[in-house]
């Protein structure tokens, strides 16, 4: 049975606070500000509330964190390995399914995951967990190429190349146009896979990048 929403306190007494919403201006402080700054008493003067609210939904600010790691793990791993797992009548189309990671940050949030990465040079724990996860992907990855007849090393080398890649791409925070990127993406499907893509898969993807609105 789920908890009811918190009050908040102060002058709009009426209005409720909901697990999601500490969820949410956790994130956001966590991507903004690092994990130093997801502190209870922080998030609750941003909120309105009294640290009782908190207390409401979560044992304490390690249940926060871990709730927070969970909420990266279901969101941007998931989403890579379903992606990968994804049936296609070719692996160019294989790889353009994991592309519409790289383009959707409702599939991945390239802000979040550099979040993490930050917290876990100062935690082993958090790096531990990194690891796990870009191995998950990597695998995922890797098997993805695997069931179009690469072999088990070139499937994994290939899959460390595009994922890899892609995770610089992000940490070094590179800016170009998403036409720019388009443009490109005939020529990163042919070094990933070495094959030729369709036409007809490009202008599918280039549709799917319009559809998000990125």
């Amino acid at each position: 049975m789920t908890k009811p929403e918190a009050p908040r306190s102060g002058p709009a007494g009426n209005i409720k606070v909901t697990r999601e919403d500490w969820l949410d201006l956790a994130l956001e402080t966590l991507i903004s500000d690092g994990v130093e700054g997801v502190r209870i008493l922080a998030l609750g003067q941003k909120l309105g509330v009294s640290r009782s609210s908190f207390y409401w939904y979560f044992e304490s600010r390690q249940d926060l964190l871990d709730q927070l790691l969970e909420y990266w793990r279901n969101k941007n791993t998931r989403f890579i390995i379903e992606r990968a797992k994804r049936p296609a009548p070719t692996i160019t189309q294989a790889v353009l399914n994991v592309f519409e990671c790289w383009v959707d940050t409702n599939l991945f949030n390239p802000r979040l995951d550099f979040a993490i990465r930050t917290w876990a040079r100062s935690s082993t724990f958090v790096h531990e967990i990194i690891d796990a996860a870009d191995n998950e992907r990597v695998l995922a990855i890797g098997d993805m190429f695997a069931r179009y007849g690469y072999s088990q090393e070139d499937a994994f080398v290939r899959a460390r190349v595009l994922y890899f890649m892609q995770i610089g791409y992000y940490s070094l925070e590179i800016i170009e146009p998403m036409s720019s990127r388009l443009s490109l993406v005939p020529a990163y499907l042919r070094s990933f896979t070495g094959r030729e893509p369709l036409d007809s898969e490009i202008e599918a993807f280039a549709r799917y990048v319009e559809a998000t609105g990125a």
